[in-house]
């Protein structure tokens, strides 16, 4: 990568010019007007008291001219002496005629040319040794490649990318191709790209992530040292997330309050929340041509994200890391917050759809799980006991996450501590029970939620125990005497609750969570059973815990 050289009118009054012809003239022209004093040419046909030797001298003038451009109208020509005058040493500026339109935020090359009432527009990148003649247009987030000519009052379309040394004829009009990235195997996906601005450099994306719901991808972008990791792609399931205006407006308005609130702790705001990033439009998500919302952060490095507790100190770091997040939001008005999916922990309406599915067995699956729905059924009015308590004024609503699992916290990779809450869409109004119980269930079981064999999964209490001292030491100056005492209940029903959701969706024919074989949802409802049967056996130990970290 070649330096890009500015000059002032104060910094550089000598010119050198390669290429004394017509061209080379309308250049020492336009160099006057930029203040330069002295402009002399070097050309080996062309005589003038101007031409001071032929190209091949220019090495012997970099002492007396130190800057110097190639102003011939050849563009391989034009290319191979700007990159000799840049390895001889060279200052090359771009030189671009005062009455040239070039946007701030456009990027213009070494030894290029923007000549007469020519427009260069915003996020567009110019190469070095290109001739942008006059009256021509490159619309916004183009790329013109080194050594290209484009020809007088031609336009090139907005996204375009015009190939090294291509000439693109006078008035000819240029509209957008685009390359072929690797791994992009939809033209959503491909829409989704150039409208957060990435295609035009993105060198690959690959699938990403174990989620049930959204289909992620892994953005890399070409740096000096190599491809790197540097977005997180999504496409929300709309199916699930009916309202994806809503579930942005919920993620953009939290992550900006938290990064004022991680600054005022002393904290690293582009690590410790996510980062989110709109499209070039400026919206918070892009619609692909299938009504499919999609949307990107950026990638936090030198994080890592753990599906199954490895180590007891992750799972206390967990809980340390959601009751830190559950404080931090504390003074953020939880009502502002859509409720992206009604009634999502409302473990009464949950089990009402369970009913409903089980009535209509529209897929004849009852009969394969009769053990499983007679155990949901004899805990029915176990789902009163937290609605009853929120709606009666006893469980105040707060900003809660509700997908509170271990993998939805991002640890650092050198200290192995909590980092980053992510996976937002549901951010909404909520009990802290709630979040608490869904990371035990999550992280305080000894598999994970699809094991197929029943014995490796258990209710393991010494992580509960961690968990609950990492929850408390961030929040027992938070939380009122009543939400310390429903903690284990969150436990036990949010567990429950994941099972019949589990179930219901079973019985429904799979319709809402990911599957990979036809039994894979009842798969998950019975590792859930089993947790709670281990739970409410242990549950008067659970609530003695909770009083001594409390």
């Amino acid at each position: 990568m070649f330096p890009i050289w500015i000059h002032t009118k104060e910094e550089v009054k000598r010119l050198l010019i390669l290429g004394a012809g017509g061209f080379g003239h309308m250049i020492q022209e336009t160099a006057r007007l930029l203040g330069y004093e002295e402009v002399v040419f070097l050309d080996d046909a062309v005589k003038g008291a101007d031409v001071i030797g032929k190209c091949c001298d220019y090495k012997a003038f970099l002492n007396e001219y130190d800057t110097a451009v190639a102003a011939l109208g050849d563009s391989g020509m034009r290319l191979y002496w700007t990159e000799k005058l840049m390895e001889a040493g060279y200052q090359v500026p771009a030189i671009i005629h005062p009455s040239a339109v070039v946007s701030p935020s456009a990027v213009i090359g070494n030894g290029s040319f923007i000549m007469q009432s020519a427009i260069v527009n915003t996020n567009t990148v110019v190469e070095h040794g290109v001739l942008v003649n006059s009256g021509a247009v490159v619309d916004h987030d183009s790329r013109v490649g080194c050594g290209a000519h484009i020809g007088l009052g031609s336009v090139v379309k907005a996204n375009c990318v015009i190939p090294s040394r291509k000439k693109v004829e006078e008035g000819e009009v240029i509209f957008s191709t685009r390359r072929k990235i690797d791994g992009v195997t939809s033209r959503n996906l491909e829409d989704a790209l150039y409208a957060f601005g990435f295609g035009l450099q993105c060198s690959y994306v690959k699938p990403f992530g174990e989620g049930h719901i959204n289909e992620t991808y892994a953005v890399y972008m070409p740096t000096e040292e190599g491809d790197e990791f540097a977005y997180i792609l999504q496409r929300v399931n709309n199916n699930v997330f009916k309202d994806p205006a809503g579930v942005m407006e919920n993620i953009f308005g939290v992550t900006e309050y938290l990064r004022n609130v991680i600054r005022e702790e002393g904290g690293d705001p582009d690590r410790e929340t996510l980062s989110c990033i709109k499209t070039k439009n400026g919206c918070t998500y892009f619609e692909d041509n299938e009504g499919q919302p999609w949307r990107c952060y950026n990638y936090i490095s030198n994080s890592v994200c753990y599906q199954l507790v490895e180590d007891p100190e992750q799972f206390y770091q967990s809980g340390n890391s959601f009751g830190h997040f559950l404080k931090q939001l504390g003074n953020y008005p939880a009502s502002s917050l859509k409720e992206t999916i009604p009634d999502f922990h409302n473990t009464v309406k949950r089990f009402e759809n369970l009913e409903k599915a089980l009535k209509r067995d529209i897929k004849n699956r009852a009969i394969t799980c009769r053990p499983e729905i007679a155990f949901a059924l004899d805990r029915k009015q176990d789902c009163k006991v937290l609605v009853e308590q929120q709606e009666n004024g006893t469980l105040p609503l707060r900003v809660t996450h509700n997908d509170t699992k271990l993998n939805n916290i991002l640890f650092d990779a050198e200290t192995g501590k909590g980092l980053c809450i992510i996976d937002l869409d549901t951010i909404m109004p909520g009990l802290a029970a709630n979040d608490f119980g869904d990371s035990i269930r999550f992280g305080a079981a000894t598999a994970e939620e699809d094991e197929r064999d029943l014995d490796k999964m258990h209710f393991d209490i010494s992580l509960y125990e961690l968990y609950v001292k990492g929850y408390l030491e961030a929040t027992r100056d938070v939380l009122t005497p009543e939400e310390v005492e429903s903690l284990p209940w969150g436990a036990r029903l949010m567990t429950f609750e994941c099972g019949i959701r589990f179930l219901t969706d079973y019985l429904e024919g799979d319709t809402y969570f990911k599957t990979a074989y036809p039994e894979h949802n009842l798969v998950r409802a019975r590792t859930q059973f089993r947790l709670v049967d281990e739970m409410e056996q242990q549950f008067a130990k659970m609530q003695e815990i909770v009083r001594q970290y409390a």
